[in-house]
């Protein structure tokens, strides 16, 4: 007799859609999806500038501190038998806390440019490989298209909805790193470099995501390529919103600094997070999940 507990991917194909309900994983993609999404990048932003920059860690230990956190948070997700919004939006926070510190370990260097209010360190170790913000894009790019690619490979849906494997929510989480990586370096470039500040840089990116919406109503543009470019674009909106909020005013910020914009923001998120839970509940409620005999 069939272990009911133990489905392989492709027993996972071929079950009915009821199986599919207890089995699945990630969040249906809805406007309260994108609110929390932006939420959860902005404070990754103002949380990974707290601890290395704030609390002066330094980019090099705060990325082994927070990837460590990642890996954590990704192992109580994979180990989770269905969708829980505190386990998924943790996660979220998690690569978004780590790669604002990839991104800044990657793209900047010890020079007074990067350390402000007169520091000549930051914590222990080197303070930043210093490849710059078009170079450091290029790679996360290219490793962002590598791991598409096996993913396409693989054969496996890029559908959220659809994701109830474990190597399929492994791709998922590894390209979610890799783009919230990225996003990082995107927001600091328009923040940074390209003129605009950090008010104009989040503008430009609300304005790329509002056309984004209007292309979804174009059938011959496939909903899921928008989903991926939403997806990495709500990170430099929240990167450069992260930064208009804590920078000093001289530099176009409120400087409301980075320890009490986290905390405004931990609080809004875990408050989303415990909305998205009473719904989950309230629909497992009117949508009893029958569960497969042995």
């Amino acid at each position: 007799m069939e272990n009911p507990e133990v489905l392989s991917d492709l027993d996972v194909a071929a079950t009915s859609t009821t199986t599919k309900s207890v089995m699945k994983k990630l969040p249906e993609v809805t406007l309260a999806f994108w609110i929390m999404k932006i939420a959860a990048t902005t404070l990754g932003e103002t949380a990974g500038d707290l601890f290395a920059q704030t609390l002066k860690l330094g980019y090099f230990l705060t990325t082994i501190a927070l990837f460590l956190v990642f890996v954590v948070t990704l192992v109580v997700q994979l180990r989770s038998s269905r969708y829980n919004p505190f386990f998924y939006w943790t996660v979220i926070l998690s690569t978004s806390m780590a790669g604002t510190t990839m991104s800044d370990f990657m793209n900047r260097d010890a020079s007074a440019k990067y350390l402000s209010n007169g520091a000549t360190k930051l914590g222990w170790g080197p303070q930043g490989v210093g490849l710059g913000y078009p170079q450091g894009a290029a790679i996360l790019i290219s490793l962002l298209l590598a791991i598409f690619l096996a993913w396409k490979l693989s054969g496996m849906t890029f559908e959220i909805r659809d994701i109830v494997t474990f190597r399929g929510e492994a791709l998922f989480w590894a390209a979610i790193l890799v783009s919230n990586t990225l996003g990082t370096s995107m927001g600091d470039f328009l923040s940074d470099s390209s003129g605009l500040g950090y008010l104009g840089g989040a503008l430009l990116v609300t304005g790329v995501l509002a056309v984004l919406v209007v292309l979804m109503k174009v059938p011959v543009v496939p909903n899921v390529l928008l989903f991926w470019i939403a997806f990495v674009l709500t990170r430099p909106l929240g990167a450069t919103a992260g930064d208009f909020l804590t920078k000093p005013v001289a530099k176009g910020g409120l400087d409301l600094g980075t320890a009490g914009s986290s905390a405004v923001l931990l609080a809004v998120l875990f408050g989303l997070m415990v909305y998205a839970h009473m719904g989950e509940r309230r629909t497992e409620g009117q949508n009893p999940v029958i569960q497969r005999a042995g």
